[in-house]
């Protein structure tokens, strides 16, 4: 075992590095396997196999995938100590391998029947076995490569990871292992064997600590592929998610709530059931006498505490005994939750919400009549995901939602309590809109409660943005309770007619109420797209010349930058929502003839909407993308890069930011940039404004300055450039004024003209089409002193940013500054 390491520990400095020296206990019968996510000079993979008291060790670039026919390269490397499997850290610069280091998957393997000597397998350059971790499942074979002859392949001889057909094989178009669970398992349990791994192609998963619920979108009339759907009631109640571990139950709301102790009996009712591990999704109850859901009575059971009449409608599981059905069908989701509920005594407070076997139109229309909420649509065939999805839709009998509370105004009369509540939704930046008022729908109890409850959140100014519709003698409240309202229609003034109060949310956060709008069910078709948890490519996003290489220098290929933008996708709609975009495309990849569009048709591109052609009437409509479906479609269609203008499509006239690019001219080292960085910011900061930081993607970097929305274009492009004038004027052997690459030999170009009418800047997480697809990525200004370059973080290593996500940017909507202050201070004069 010495002699074994003795290569191992010739490269390290163990004074230096945390790694193990040595040691480790042999796990005897049950070998063990551990697979390590290696950020050194590159990313890669290091699969690890414990045989002879040693783990024998291969560097996996591109990480193994389930794809057959994909032959994942496997660089044989020194044998490392068994207690190197349980080591996860950073190993410290100029040491050997430095970079972090994760436990990417752990678990057990053993060699097929057919190699009954793993030792004799490995020499002979063929081993096949198989795997049981968390991640890694079934049947996989180690292949040696013939050698060169050269020195090299003698010391690092190159093998193929390669996936076996069986149960859990799946195409690399449809399922990328190492893109969709990027992180790290140190802290779990080591996986248990399964008696037969082929009993399902469901992966064996731990039970997670939490799960957001899918949700439904609003259609406006049902699909016309009905037999693709199955149908059931829409409950008028509170969702429910019920988590079982085996030991103990949790009910959890939507919004992650824990609501076990207001539900006790129904707590009781799963426990008698004894249902195997796992998460159960549902809606519970209160039925009326003629056993239909009554949302008031509801809501009037959590109010006196009697819960006992509580019903569970359960219709979907998502994790059931150690596996993960998300990527199953709905269909074969619910018949094993059918299956098992029927298997077991019955419940009255437990039951299975049956499919309804009718047309759609047939079923609304019943559904309506027995005065039923609506139904709910859900696709045959899609996945579970943890968002709102296409593939399940909501038909409503009437128009109904949830609207913040604002303000009431006082009763009139021998009424008591209030005398309707003011009513409002938040728009897409945030501000609360008055959305009208509700005067009935209540009984004297409701009214006394609701009266207690607002009084207790008084508030001396109004909530909402703008007047409050004409409402006489309001009182104000903190918007944070939420009511469920139905109502006749819409005014053209957004506010409702006709409403009726039916109840209040306990399970719906009020900064999440916006006003609910329809989607047309036929446009609703041609997003076929199944929706799928976050990071993940859905299953029937199709991807042309898949394989084809865009960046020769990293080797990533077209699907490589789909599924980046798949795992980036909610943080980098956070810098794209509501922004006039840029599209780059690149059809020949990094180095070929590029295509900058701000317009396109977008009916092959959903998710890509175009804007109000108002904006801009001289030219076509601009391009806003809306959602992950967009990133996905457009970097189909060969886009690369997202560029984003500096104001809003809701108050296209007046910027609300500043953008910087520090962008050197040759011989400009980088240490010189991150200096600019700082003084850029230090002069921004004596003028009063916030300075936030994000990398380029490319050489430089940008600083952004958020600001209130006041001024015109023309205004404020003007001071960027003053600001910058400023800069070159303080220290001209740093900073140069003009543009052009002869101006800009030794010194930084400060670029002001981002700031114009149209102009754009790369969106953060935005890749770039240079080599390496570089990304740019948020900054704290206390990182800038350990960067190494503006495209520090790339498409293949992005997975190490990740966990910090947008957190460097916390707060920068609020800290949005006026700019009049700061142009007095510079003696700005705006233009006439």
């Amino acid at each position: 075992m010495k002699a074994a390491l003795k290569t191992y520990q010739a490269k390290r400095n163990f004074a230096a590095t945390p790694e193990p020296e040595d040691g480790g206990e042999e796990a005897g019968e049950a070998l063990t396997f551990v697979i390590q996510k290696h950020w050194a000079s590159r990313l890669h993979y290091d699969f690890r196999l414990e045989l002879d008291g040693t783990m024998k060790s291969w560097a996996v670039p591109k990480g193994p995938s389930y794809d057959p026919r994909d032959k994942r390269m496997a660089v044989q490397v020194e044998d490392h100590p068994i207690a190197y499997a349980g080591f996860e850290g950073t190993i410290p610069e100029k040491q050997y391998g430095a970079g972090k280091v994760i436990i990417w998957d752990k678990g057990t393997w053993q060699a097929q029947p057919a190699t009954p000597d793993a030792r004799k397998a490995l020499a002979a350059g063929e081993l096949k076995l198989t795997l049981h971790g968390h991640k890694m499942h079934g049947n996989w074979v180690l292949v040696r490569m013939k050698g060169k002859g050269d020195k090299r392949s003698e010391k690092q001889p190159a093998w193929l990871l390669i996936k076996e057909k069986d149960a859990f094989a799946r195409p690399a178009l449809e399922f990328s292992v190492v893109d969709e669970f990027p992180d790290s398992v140190k802290n779990k349990a080591m996986p248990k064997r399964k008696k037969s791994a082929d009993r399902s192609a469901a992966p064996d998963a731990d039970l997670p600590a939490t799960l957001s619920p899918q949700l439904a979108t609003l259609v406006d009339a049902p699909p016309p592929d009905a037999q693709q759907w199955l149908f059931e009631v829409k409950f008028d109640g509170y969702r429910i998610l019920a988590r079982c571990d085996g030991e103990r139950i949790n009910l959890i709301t939507r919004n992650g709530n824990d609501w076990t102790e207001k539900l006790p009996k129904l707590r009781q009712a799963l426990e008698q059931l004894s249902l195997p591990p796992g998460w159960y999704d549902g809606e519970i109850v209160v039925n009326d006498a003629s056993g239909h859901p009554d949302f008031g009575a509801l809501q009037r059971a959590f109010d006196a505490e009697t819960t006992s009449e509580i019903v569970y409608y359960l219709f979907d599981v998502a994790f059931f005994d150690g596996r993960d059905l998300r990527g199953q069908p709905v269909e074969a989701r619910r018949a094993l939750l059918e299956q098992l509920l029927q298997s077991l005594p019955a419940s009255p407070l437990v039951r299975f919400s049956a499919a309804l076997d009718a047309t759609p139109q047939q079923i609304l229309a019943h559904a309506c009549r027995l005065g039923l909420e609506g139904v709910i649509g859900k696709r045959r065939g899609s996945p579970y995901v943890t968002r709102r999805s296409g593939d399940w839709i909501k038909l409503k009998c009437g128009l109904r939602q949830e609207f913040v509370i604002g303000g009431y105004t006082a009763p009139q009369g021998a009424r008591e309590g209030i005398g309707s509540l003011l009513l409002g939704v938040h728009d897409d930046q945030g501000r609360l809109l008055y959305a009208g008022n509700v005067g009935s729908g209540f009984d004297d109890a409701s009214l006394r409660e609701l009266r207690r409850r607002l009084d207790a959140l008084a508030a001396g100014t109004s909530p909402f943005a703008g007047k409050a519709g004409g409402a006489r003698q309001p009182i104000w409240v903190k918007p944070q309770l939420v009511a469920e309202v139905s109502f006749a229609q819409w005014t053209s003034g957004g506010a409702v007619r006709h409403a009726v109060f039916h109840g209040l949310r306990e399970d719906k956060q009020a900064a999440a109420i916006v006003r609910e709008r329809a989607q047309r069910i036929d446009r609703e078709k041609t997003m076929q797209s199944k929706s799928t948890p976050d990071g993940v490519l859905p299953a029937s996003f199709k991807v042309s010349h898949a394989d084809r290489v865009i960046d020769r220098d990293s080797g990533a290929t077209k699907i490589d930058l789909v599924r980046y933008y798949a795992l980036v996708g909610k943080l980098m709609l956070v810098h794209l929502r509501g922004r006039p975009v840029s599209l780059v495309r690149a059809p020949a990849g990094v180095g070929g003839e590029l295509f900058f569009q701000k317009h396109a048709d977008t009916s092959s591109m959903p998710g890509v909407k175009q804007l109000d052609p108002g904006l801009d009437p001289e030219h076509a409509a601009m391009l806003e993308v809306a959602s992950t479906q967009g990133l996905l479609s457009a970097a189909q269609w060969n886009v690369v890069e997202f560029h984003t203008q500096n104001a809003l499509a809701s108050a296209y006239d007046t910027p609300n930011r500043l953008v910087f690019d520090l962008d050197p001219g040759k011989g400009v080292a980088w240490p010189a940039i991150r200096e600019a960085a700082v003084l850029l910011r230090a002069f921004l900061t004596e003028l009063g404004l916030p300075a936030w930081l994000k990398t380029s993607g490319g050489k430089g970097l940008h600083v952004v300055v958020p600001i209130r929305p006041k001024h015109d274009w023309d205004t404020v492009k003007a001071f960027s450039q003053a600001i910058v004038a400023h800069m070159v004027q303080l220290i001209p052997q740093r900073f140069v004024l003009k543009s052009g690459p002869a101006n800009r030999v030794g010194k930084i170009f400060i670029d002001y003209l981002r700031n114009g009418r149209g102009a754009t800047t790369v969106c953060a997480w935005s890749a770039r089409t240079r080599s390496g697809l570089g990304i740019s990525v948020p900054l704290a200004w206390d990182e800038l002193d350990k960067l190494k370059a503006g495209d520090q973080w790339n498409v293949g290593n992005v997975h190490s940013r990740l966990d910090v996500g947008n957190a460097p940017w916390d707060g920068y909507a609020r800290s949005a500054k006026g700019i009049d202050a700061a142009m007095k201070k510079l003696a700005f004069t705006p233009p006439a």
